[in-house]
């Protein structure tokens, strides 16, 4: 077998996608023990690998410098001489970054005309669901690499988990018999559970475990985060409720996510970081399917979804608006359902 001296992974974006990586990461590590393996990805995304023990160094593309950026990122790479390129992407730029010579490219199989064909004309042609963590170690195969089962991870550095310590110290946890994070955003907004859905399942989570809930989500989110916010504070003693909205970081979020019981979640980008930190999670899924391969990969995960209705999947990674006017993949899955499959969650082994 090829005894490869220096590796490099390309995958750019999401959040999901790159926390999807650490198995492949990890195997490739495993194989080749000594060589030297690289990750390259954008800036906003950089922390989700950075600290990688798995990794020697990680590459980072500012999506704003636009091809100036990728034109000069491409000419360090030809300078490392790398014998091995997965691209995990398979984009227009990661099919220009990989373009240097002597190195052998491999890319993976998105099932593109599978996924065409189920969202645009609702034929199911998939043979078996495979997790994209899985599609990315597809293609080494061929050097005798597998899928080592040990599930996602985030490597967090001590000052970060430090330091998320000394902000969750306050809250006193200890003094909430459960706690429940929720991730209640996603970019598009037919993988948006209604918020207040969220609210209601936060407020009879608060009313039947006397539990904490802790709300995770990004700087775009912060409006929408305090309506949220206000709808449970007046139902509850606001102590019940905390927004970490906009405060943390990705990787100071995964840390917080320690401090919870289980994670009910959209089908986002949290979601996944959820399953790194081997949290028990509630997914709730709308416009998306688990045929794409993005659904939870962990031990203890339920997905919510309507999978009667005939009009799902309409996307593949979201859309603005639902094609059918009546959003019913979300609308008719209840609060009731989100707090049942919480309390199945919690009291498993």
């Amino acid at each position: 077998m090829t005894d490869f001296k220096k590796i490099l992974l390309v995958r750019f974006s999401s959040v999901g996608d790159i926390v999807l990586a650490s198995p492949v990461i990890r195997v490739l590590r495993k194989k080749f023990p000594t060589a030297q393996i690289d990750f390259v990805t954008r800036t906003e995304y950089a922390e989700l690998v950075r600290y990688n023990q798995n990794l020697n160094y990680t590459f980072e593309f500012d999506a704003e410098t636009a091809f100036a950026g990728l034109k000069s990122l491409k000419r360090r790479l030809r300078e490392e001489r790398y014998d091995l390129i997965l691209d995990l992407h398979n984009s227009l730029r990661s099919r220009y970054l990989r373009s240097v010579r002597g190195a052998e490219i491999l890319t993976i199989d998105k099932r593109m005309y599978e996924r065409t064909m189920l969202v645009k004309f609702k034929k199911h042609l998939y043979k078996e669901v495979v997790s994209v963590a899985d599609r990315y170690i597809e293609p080494l195969a061929k050097f005798g690499i597998e899928n080592d089962g040990k599930g996602l991870e985030l490597h967090i550095p001590d000052e970060v988990l430090f330091g998320v310590s000394g902000k969750i110290v306050p809250l006193e946890l200890n003094r909430f018999e459960k706690v429940l994070g929720i991730c209640p955003f996603a970019k598009h907004f037919t993988k948006r559970w209604p918020l207040e859905r969220f609210a209601e399942t936060a407020i009879k989570f608060i009313n039947t475990y006397d539990g904490k809930v802790l709300i995770f989500g990004g700087p775009n989110d912060t409006e929408a985060n305090g309506q949220l916010v206000a709808t449970i504070a007046d139902a509850t003693p606001e102590e019940y409720v905390t927004s970490l909205v906009g405060k943390f970081s990705l990787l100071e979020s995964a840390a917080a996510m320690e401090y919870c019981d289980a994670i009910l979640t959209n089908d986002s980008g949290l979601m996944h970081v959820a399953a790194a930190m081997k949290k028990k999670i509630v997914a709730i899924f709308g416009s998306t399917v688990r045929e794409f391969g993005f659904f939870p990969v962990a031990d203890q995960a339920s997905i919510l979804e309507t999978d009667y209705l005939p009009c799902r999947p309409c996307s593949h990674i979201g859309l603005g608006e639902c094609p059918e006017q009546h959003f019913r993949c979300m609308d008719v899955i209840t609060s009731d359902q989100a707090v049942n499959s919480i309390a199945q969650l919690l009291s498993s082994t």
